[in-house]
């Protein structure tokens, strides 16, 4: 894989946080790459830092020094309207918490990134149906949050992550909030995703059986990346 430009480019990324008198340094030099169609975990303790780097790979936080390019286009130190636009257009969240919109049905949750999107190229309608169809969900789009399972509705976040076609996929403990069955159909959501669409797809899980299965798996221990290993 590494004849491709990374999708993901970290040099040296560091996070300091005040914390009353003192600094937590919760990022110390983090440098990787991850590359066009992985599927990759990142594992560590608690407090290692493993949700403060995809805060940072997201755009969703800024590094105290270092860079970071995503597919290409250094985020570093964006203007938060610029940040905004490439979240849209190049990454996609999932969250423990789902973060469905609870008046809205899956369809319409599903709808709402296009139509945000600067350059929608599909109609939003049909690209969220293609979606929702594509990952087990026809009898349950015009269904709202509080009428699905866990797992219906993970997937139904999944499937918004994907409405713009992103080249990344960052998942924040995606299983942490369901039971076992409900996490590995999850799971298995996002290998699907990453064998039809190729996506690259970044797991930050406390599940090591989640973890063995990815490509790769980054262990995060005091901020500091300490292996990379190949499965």
């Amino acid at each position: 894989m590494n004849n491709y430009r990374p999708v993901i480019h970290a040099v040296e990324l560091t996070k300091s946080l005040p914390l009353g008198k003192t600094v937590v340094h919760a990022l110390r030099g983090v440098n990787m790459d991850i590359f066009p169609g992985e599927m990759v975990g990142i594992v560590g303790p608690s407090g290692s830092g493993k949700s403060t780097l995809l805060g940072v790979i997201g755009g969703l936080d800024s590094p105290t020094s270092g860079r970071i390019e995503i597919d290409g286009i250094d985020i570093t130190r964006m203007s938060e309207d610029r940040l905004t636009e490439i979240r849209n257009e190049k990454i996609g969240f999932v969250f423990q918490f789902f973060n469905l919109i609870p008046t809205l049905t899956a369809l319409e949750n599903v709808v709402l990134p296009i139509q945000f999107a600067r350059k929608a190229r599909v109609s939003p309608n049909r690209r969220a149906k293609e979606l929702l169809t594509m990952l087990g969900l026809s009898d349950r789009m015009h269904h709202r949050p509080a009428e699905l399972s866990g797992g219906q509705q993970q997937r139904v976040a999944i499937a918004r992550a994907l409405a713009n076609n992103p080249p990344l996929l960052l998942a924040d403990e995606p299983t942490g909030n369901l039971d076992s069955e409900s996490g590995r159909l999850v799971f298995e959501t996002l290998r699907q995703v990453r064998h039809e669409v190729g996506t690259t797809i970044v797991i930050v899980t406390h599940d090591p059986n989640l973890a063995a299965q990815t490509d790769r798996v980054l262990t995060l221990i005091d901020g500091r990346i300490v292996n990379g290993v190949l499965r």
